[in-house]
């Protein structure tokens, strides 16, 4: 049987290299592209993001916007799409970042900035415990600890679409997943063992 062919798209900010050789560890056939015919090629599909929505989103309309139509495209056939740090917030519409600028709009609601709350430091850095949220298939384990860095955070409009919450001061969502959408806001890639089990199970869904 041959391996599992995975695109990573690259849109200029985001650890490709270690979520490539991570992908790579669980048994996929990695290839890491910005270019959208690569992309609608793929058996499947991962988004990473690092840095700023407002960059992530630019990269998406690299080249006359090809790559946002062809990630939209793979979405909204059905196909396995695993979104990661900004590559899950770019599901949502807009975020509070860079409120111009415009992510996929396919998930209802919106991107925030975490509360500026005595103790709480921006941004939330190092490993943190995940709670299941109602999206959560049977097998994703519950209080699982996943490596964060960020300052902003989903917040889906459904309840239904959060597959794990994180208590930073206050729950908040840290993973999404409807039908073939699966993102997280934690780096699977940095989360040592439970990443690769997450990575695993989506090099081996149907």
């Amino acid at each position: 049987m041959s391996a599992v062919r995975i695109a990573v798209a690259d849109l200029g900010s985001g650890n490709l290299r270690s979520v490539a050789k991570a992908l790579t560890a669980v048994g996929a056939e990695v290839v890491v592209s910005a270019d959208a015919e690569v992309v609608a090629r793929a058996d499947k599909l991962v988004v990473p993001g690092q840095g700023a929505f407002g960059a992530c989103a630019a990269g998406l309309d690299r080249g006359g916007g090809a790559l946002r139509q062809a990630v939209g495209g793979f979405i909204a056939a059905g196909r396995p799409f695993f979104g990661i740090c900004i590559g899950m917030q770019l599901l949502f519409g807009h975020s509070e970042e860079n409120p111009d600028a415009p992510g996929l709009g396919i998930l209802p609601g919106r991107v925030r900035r975490f509360d500026n709350q005595p103790g709480r430091k921006i941004p939330h850095m190092g490993w943190n415990q995940t709670r299941r949220g109602p999206a959560a298939a049977g097998d994703l384990a519950d209080g699982a600890f996943f490596y964060f860095v960020h300052s902003y955070y989903p917040e889906p409009a459904r309840a239904e679409d959060v597959a794990f919450t994180t208590d930073y001061g206050a729950p908040f969502c840290a993973a999404v997943a409807r039908d073939n959408i699966f993102a997280t806001q934690f780096h699977p890639e940095k989360s040592q063992a439970a990443g690769l089990a997450l990575l695993r199970r989506f090099v081996a869904s149907a």
